[in-house]
């Protein structure tokens, strides 16, 4: 291993006996370095051991510039459901834990949007954690949000008549939370977060050909695969049912190209609201059949 630069007298140095004057024999200098060298890996680790641990005040002692009194304070920090509670943490150390959280959050995102369902399914089912820490990810994403699109379709459906909806990507099931009281609601996603929720890829859901009113998608047409879950959504629809999407502006490149391929599908679009920066909402009607047979 390279030494430091300006430490080359660890390696480099004569020692001598104490007292003698004599030099040491090449075994005794060896072993000399050596315990140099460990003291020196010592001293290393306590640096680091003292670097994550609290910045202590006493007195004289001058805090960090930027640093409050109350930043040095271990509180204990609540723990979300499902993870392990943390305890002692500074401001620093808990800034730096969401922006971890973030980049996986983005990694499972990207992921999950460049893989086809099927091997999406598979990777949450192998380790739902992954599912838990997107779902915890896209939480703190929605909260900077001007509107929630789930909420759209809430007030939507809460001003209808009573229908069977299909919620594809349901995410926590927060629709059919705030709306199964009035309408059935079949919530699907890749892993059941909670009692609401069936577990399954959303391009093959446990539901009779034509037996939903509406389906949605919100945010949910993640994968290279996307048009098999609008598939399935038209065989789920009876003729004249809705579909209701709402997506992410930038993951759609070419909007009128993803129209077009709805269409393809059996449905007619009646109405694009594009006002929100952040996303496009789409409704549609199934107006015939999907296609027998489809080529991805």
């Amino acid at each position: 291993m390279k030494q430091p630069k300006g430490s080359s007298s660890i390696s480099t140095s004569t020692n001598r006996t104490a007292g003698s004057g004599s030099k040491v024999t090449k075994k005794g200098l060896a072993t000399q370095k050596a315990q140099k060298l460990k003291r020196v890996r010592e001293m290393l680790a306590s640096k680091k051991s003292e670097a994550r641990q609290e910045p202590q005040t006493g007195s004289g002692g001058d805090l960090p510039r930027g640093v409050s009194k109350a930043d040095t304070v271990n509180k204990p920090s609540g723990a979300s459901k499902g993870s392990p509670q943390q305890t002692g943490l500074s401001t620093l150390q808990k800034k730096m834990q969401q922006k971890l959280k973030g980049a996986r959050f983005r990694w499972i995102n990207e992921a999950m949007y460049t893989e086809t369902g099927a091997h999406t399914f598979k990777m949450v089912q192998a380790d739902p954690s992954i599912f838990e820490e997107y779902h915890q990810g896209f939480a703190a994403q929605v909260q900077k949000w001007p509107v929630n699109p789930v909420d759209i379709f809430i007030g939507q459906l809460q001003g209808r008549s009573r229908a069977v909806v299909a919620d594809l990507g349901c995410g926590e099931a927060a629709l059919s939370a705030a709306v199964g009281a009035q309408h059935t609601v079949h919530s699907f996603d890749l892993v059941a977060h909670n009692e609401r929720i069936t577990a399954c890829n959303i391009a093959d859901v446990p539901l009779p050909d034509e037996s939903v009113d509406v389906a949605i998608f919100s945010l949910a047409l993640m994968g290279t695969d996307f048009i098999k879950f609008v598939r399935e959504a038209s065989r789920i629809l009876r003729t004249g049912g809705e579909l209701k999407i709402a997506e992410v502006v930038s993951r759609i490149a070419d909007v009128s190209a993803f129209v077009t391929a709805l269409e393809g599908q059996g449905f007619r679009l009646d109405h694009k609201d594009s006002r929100n920066k952040m996303f496009i909402m789409l409704d549609l009607t199934k107006i015939s059949a999907r296609p027998a047979t489809f080529r991805a």
